[in-house]
């Protein structure tokens, strides 16, 4: 566990974290561009997610909706994860000792794993159902389980920013 430290206080120490602690102005663009990036990737995972609930664009089979919207979903998480990281070794240390932040990271990783399930299982026979206005039982459970995990993480981003004890 001391190597993880270690690491941690060199991205902590280092130059960039510095700049983005003490500028007035950099921590709030990263987290503006941070929080625009979030709201793409939630916004596009729910448009899949309330499809595959039969709830919204029915009329579109999955596979087209999911090739239309993944490379948006897939992009903007990448800006989500290095914005993130930058405000995440600004304040390393505070960031790792704040509960929401850790429930944070760990429900990101269920929802990985959400959407891991779903292809490997739920999706094997998607050409045989993704053109039905509800899909079946498990694709609509892996649609419900998306949104409930993206809900908490934007939640416990949120109660990041309320309950950090930044000296």
């Amino acid at each position: 566990m001391s190597q993880f430290s270690d690491l941690v206080g060199v991205f902590e120490e280092s130059g960039v974290a510095a700049a983005i602690r003490e500028n007035d102005t950099l921590f709030p663009f990263i987290e503006s561009v941070h929080v625009i990036a979030i709201c793409l990737v939630v916004g596009t995972i729910f448009a899949l997610d309330l499809r595959l609930l039969g709830l919204a664009s029915v009329g579109r089979p999955v596979s087209r909706l999911a090739s239309a919207i993944l490379p948006v979903t897939w992009g903007a998480f990448a800006v989500a994860a290095a914005s993130g990281f930058l405000l995440f070794i600004s304040n390393a240390t505070k960031y790792l000792a704040n509960g929401y932040f850790d429930a944070k990271i760990i429900l990101i990783c269920a929802a990985g794993l959400n959407m891991i399930i779903f292809h490997a299982i739920s999706a094997k026979d998607l050409p045989q159902w993704e053109t039905q206005a509800v899909p079946p039982l498990r694709a609509r459970l892996a649609g419900l389980l998306s949104i409930l995990l993206w809900i908490t993480v934007v939640a416990c981003g949120r109660w990041i920013g309320f309950t950090m004890q930044v000296l």
